[in-house]
């Protein structure tokens, strides 16, 4: 499982600016890759926690469409966190990344773009697994 901190990327999404408001566009060359799979996390009461995974193949994009939510990112070796805020940024997380978010503002969406479709062997859902994994 590869995959380390410094292959996060936050990028911006492009937008089209307009005094009757904001117009982000997803298209293929935003993302490094195939979008197969689309869901949001909403409703997050703002002391749940979510993730705590890490996908052995799959790769993610997360953005904050409404409100904001830290992202904890772990590679094996070293901790990261990110908050995302901005509906116009894109968090890209590759394959053997741990995650964990939490910090969900009241109102707060959370929106995932997924490399593939859902598949339950993918998930290490356990952390010491995930570190006998990744050493």
């Amino acid at each position: 499982m590869t995959g380390n901190l410094s292959d996060i990327k936050l990028i911006d999404i492009p937008k089209i600016q307009d005094p009757r408001g904001n117009l982000a566009i997803i298209e293929k060359d935003v993302i490094p890759f195939e979008i197969k799979r689309v869901y949001y996390l909403f409703d997050v009461p703002s002391n749940a926690y979510r993730g705590g995974h890490a996908h052995k193949n799959l790769k993610q994009v997360l953005i904050a469409l409404s409100g904001s939510f830290d992202v904890i990112l772990d590679d094996g070796n070293e901790r990261k966190v990110i908050t995302l805020n901005k509906p116009d940024k894109a968090l890209i997380i590759p394959t053997g990344i741990w995650r964990e978010l939490e910090n969900f503002s009241s109102g707060s969406v959370c929106l995932v773009l997924a490399s593939n479709v859902f598949n339950e062997n993918d998930y290490v859902r356990d952390y010491n697994e995930f570190l006998k994994i990744k050493n």
